[in-house]
């Protein structure tokens, strides 16, 4: 497969930063705080969106979010993508035919992702009838998994503020990313198994926030069938990973895991103390 060309005109932000603060004594702390910046996406030099981001991985951010809005669909028609941070652009060159745009783009959705996530034209009618691949998974597989993931977060760790997800296969975690909002941490990981053609019928997501139908949705375009979270399901969120037949697993932590959706794909294999 032919890569596009990534042009960057600078290295990457930093993705935290020291301040100075007082706690409830009147003590000065210095703490570290999670940097957060607006990177406007455009497409064959259209805008199309402003993301704000902590700029980790923005190829793969912006490739994500225009493949998750539909308006890519061919990773090898992308001839290249340009960083500029002195900006705070990205632009995607594409041989695809982006001529309905502007149609598109008038009908926008403004979801309930942190940071005000959007979905534009008819994403939901594409995935009308669509059901990710189905498997099951042991309860043991899902420990191993969060057990896994406690060594990442290293953003949160040091300063809060983000959100956090990965894509897990067995007991690896095969790529983690932070951002100021898990709509762009979805993205990015969509964007680089798409240009990777990965399959996710194999693959385990994991997110830190809260899993809401532009999460689900997201999940369901990558084909990955099991979703796990620290955090809690919305209803349009549960309504949706039964449509599409998503394992949702939430307020996972520890040895603590309830499962909203899919507990007949789980093989309850740990006895309890």
């Amino acid at each position: 497969m032919v890569k596009p060309n990534i042009i960057k005109t600078s290295e990457n932000p930093l993705q935290t930063i020291e301040v100075e603060v007082f706690d409830e004594y009147g003590e000065k702390l210095t703490k570290q705080i999670a940097c957060e910046r607006p990177l406007t996406v455009m497409l064959n030099w259209k805008e199309i969106v402003t993301l704000m981001t902590l700029g980790s991985r923005p190829e793969a951010l912006v490739l994500g979010y225009l493949k998750n809005q539909s308006f890519l669909s061919d990773p090898e028609a992308v001839e290249s993508i340009i960083i500029d941070w002195e900006t705070s652009s990205a632009a995607v060159i594409t041989k695809e035919d982006t001529s309905q745009l502007e149609q598109a783009l008038k009908k926008k959705t403004v979801t309930s992702g942190c940071g005000q996530g959007t979905m534009f034209g008819n994403v939901m009618k594409q995935l009308e009838d669509y059901q990710v691949p189905q498997t099951k998974i042991k309860q043991s597989e899902i420990y191993t998994a969060l057990e896994a993931l406690t060594h990442y977060n290293d953003t949160y760790k040091k300063a809060g503020a983000v959100h956090g997800c990965a894509v897990c296969k067995d007991d690896k975690v095969l790529s983690f990313v932070e951002d100021v909002g898990r709509h762009n941490a979805v993205d990015t990981l969509a964007g680089e198994m798409w240009l990777n053609k990965e399959d996710g019928a194999d693959k385990i997501f994991y997110t830190t926030g809260r899993l809401t139908s532009e999460m689900v949705i997201k999940v369901a375009q990558m084909g990955i069938p099991v979703l796990l979270s620290r955090s809690g399901v919305t209803q349009m969120g549960l309504d949706l990973a039964q449509q599409f037949g998503i394992t949702t697993i939430a307020r996972a932590k520890g040895l603590r895991f309830q499962v909203f959706t899919g507990a007949e794909k789980i093989e309850f294999d740990v006895k309890g103390e």
